[in-house]
């Protein structure tokens, strides 16, 4: 039994001689791939045609390696899906034209799809109400799943100090990071507000009278809210904040309680609204998507000096430090939640019995099959069996069919095995402390920590400082370090091609080669995969680099002293 919705085959184009080779109805990313396919130049990349959509794939690509998985299969549990024949030879049957030419995605038309989703907001400096220690923020994200699985968020808190910015990676579909990149920071701004803006805000409900308002969106047009789904998120929010005044201490409200509580309370929420349904058949199975996808956050909230880094799963924070003598340190503000982090693998075990102990681990993954330890949804690593079972039996036909859903993970006996409370790290700016860099895993997969740190400073200060070129264990000659010198004074001279940080660091990311410069023959590579082969070399990317204000935070310093 497969435990994703299925394999996907590639199908290959064959020249007939009655058409023409490039027809004007073909996309533009097969239109760039079939003279790669002439040349058996792809063949490489073709020797297991088989690929499912999410990251539980069941079905392996020798290039794709587990670690860019969040699902794997199980040995006795998935079938194995091969294609008829090796592909390198059906390529090398075909007498296709060995003429050697190379088409590439031009320049202009690289830039159009690394600027698609790009968003950028300046933060005035005063706001009506204090200094901002920000002065503005880029995001961006390229997809590589279809549709995207990564989510966006960032908003200012209008009824306390602050900012909000997060980033959400969702697997097994799209549906709960998208939830949660809607709801989350509305649970977090309620768990930060006074007893009495609460009651203000229940009493404006209770008598019809128009809600003052909580956050300041800041959305690129792609980042979308669901609108059918709004009064039902309204309504368990209402039942959050009217717990809260219920609860009300008259104790000032600790910010990384806050954050911890808003976590937890609406992965409960996502879990219960899916037990107990809805009845409108479109809204009982948005629910129950949402319940059985899962998605990791990575959220920050910035007031004044002090910064609160809330992480859940495997994305990450970077704090971009600039030294004395002007390099560029990375600062980790977070850790990932997973088998590579071994107090996380060590809290997993003592959470379940003994008994447990190979099992609740295994094969560096959760139950050996899910590799962030903690996340948002994911009933199937929270719910008992029998919970899952009747939710599903009683749920629509559509989630009733999904192989998935109906999957028990192995050596399931002590559930809850997964958890969304966040793990938060509080850090004061310092003037040195020039931005933060929030990023999913689809970028710190691809480059190392300390090299984004330092080609976003240099990009925000427009001063590059020239390492001596590495070149490893390769024969480079004369000509070719030539070559390789003359494209890196090339490089520092378009530094200002990009006007969005996100993008920058996206550019470099994608299209680094060996020497760790952009080649654009590679970008434009890696950007016209079709959506079939993109995932199998890289993940979902989505970044978002804030900008602090060095002067207010160095005046906030200068007066706490």
């Amino acid at each position: 039994m497969c435990v994703c919705p299925g394999p996907r085959r590639i199908a290959i184009p064959v020249r007939s001689p009655r058409l023409p080779l490039f027809s004007d109805a073909m996309p533009a990313p097969t239109q760039l791939l079939l003279p790669l396919i002439r040349n058996c130049e792809i063949g490489r990349i073709y020797n297991t045609a088989c690929y499912c959509h999410h990251k539980h794939l069941c079905c392996l690509s020798p290039h794709l390696t587990h670690s860019h998985l969040r699902y794997a299969p199980q040995k006795k549990l998935a079938t194995l899906c091969r294609p008829k024949e090796n592909f390198t030879q059906f390529i090398h049957a075909r007498n296709y034209v060995s003429t050697p030419q190379r088409f590439y995605l031009t320049p202009p038309q690289v830039n159009s799809i690394l600027k698609a989703n790009e968003y950028s907001f300046k933060v005035p400096e005063f706001d009506g109400k204090n200094l901002s220690s920000i002065l503005g923020f880029d995001s961006n994200q390229l997809p590589a799943n279809a549709p995207i699985e990564d989510r966006r968020s960032a908003a200012t808190c209008l009824q306390t100090r602050g900012m909000l910015l997060g980033v959400f990676d969702g697997h097994a579909g799209c549906a709960c990071a998208q939830a949660v990149s809607e709801r989350l920071f509305y649970y977090i701004a309620v768990s930060l507000l006074p007893h009495e803006t609460l009651l203000e805000i229940e009493n404006a409900v209770e008598s019809g009278r128009a809600l003052l308002p909580i956050l300041q969106w800041h959305k690129h047009p792609n980042d979308y809210f669901s609108k059918e789904a709004s009064k039902l998120y309204f309504n368990s929010l209402r039942t959050y904040w009217q717990e809260l005044i219920d609860l009300n201490t008259g104790e000032t409200t600790d910010v990384k309680e806050a954050l911890i509580n808003a976590f937890k309370r609406l992965d409960n929420d996502i879990s219960l609204e899916a037990q107990v349904g809805d009845p409108n058949s479109f809204l009982n199975y948005l629910v129950l998507r949402v319940a059985f996808s899962g998605a990791t956050a990575c959220v920050a909230h910035v007031d004044g000096v002090d910064l609160h880094i809330a992480n859940t799963g495997d994305s990450r924070a970077m704090l971009g430090v600039q030294e004395e003598d002007g390099s560029w340190s990375a600062v980790a503000l977070s850790f990932d939640h997973n088998a590579q982090n071994e107090r996380e693998v060590e809290r997993v075990k003592m959470e379940h019995p003994k008994s447990e102990e190979k099992s609740a681990v295994k094969q560096d993954r959760l139950l050996g099959l899910l590799m962030p330890f903690r996340a948002f949804g994911d009933v199937k690593f929270k719910w008992s069996i029998d919970l899952q079972k009747r939710v599903i039996e009683s749920g629509p036909d559509q989630l009733n069919d999904n192989e998935y859903t109906k999957f028990i993970p192995p050596n399931y006996h002590t559930p809850p095995y997964l958890t969304a409370e966040p793990e938060v790290i509080h850090h004061k700016l310092r003037p040195q402390d020039k931005f933060l860099i929030l990023a999913t895993d689809g970028l710190w997969e691809t480059m190392h920590r300390q090299d984004v740190v330092r080609i976003v400073g240099e990009y925000l200060t427009g001063v590059h400082h020239q390492q001596p070129i590495a070149v490893g264990g390769y024969k480079v000659t004369l000509g070719q370090m030539h070559g390789l010198l003359t494209e890196r004074r090339a490089r520092v001279s378009s530094a200002f091609e990009d006007q969005n940080a996100a993008t920058h660091l996206i550019r470099h990311a994608v299209g680094n080669n060996e020497f760790g410069t952009v080649d654009h023959e590679r970008l434009s590579k890696m950007l016209s995969l079709p959506e079939e082969l993109a995932r199998m070399y890289r993940d979902d990317i989505t970044i978002i680099v804030v900008q602090f204000n060095s002067h207010v935070i160095g005046a906030c310093q200068n007066e706490e002293f």
